[in-house]
């Protein structure tokens, strides 16, 4: 009974790291994924109107790094989770 304990409490452990190895890696996937869209519709914006270039990248550069910000939150919550 103590060894099925043991396996038990092993296993558990094992998967709270998948789960937090799992969130962190969906979070920086979906984080990527955002800055690229925000990059692409940034030179699409710009190659329709150049003379707003300074407006348009500083947009860019603001939602950037509010999706990092956001992602890092996320990876920092999945590892306080083990």
């Amino acid at each position: 009974m103590e060894v099925l304990n043991v396996l038990l409490q092993a296993a558990a452990t094992s998967f709270d790291a998948v789960g937090a190895a799992i969130g962190a890696g969906l979070a920086v996937i979906g984080a990527g994924i955002g800055i690229g869209k925000i990059g692409a519709s940034a030179m699409e914006a710009i190659g329709r109107q150049p003379e707003a270039v300074s407006d348009i990248r500083m947009s860019m550069i603001i939602g950037a790094a509010l999706i990092e910000g956001a992602a890092l939150f996320a990876i920092v919550i999945c590892f306080l989770a083990l």
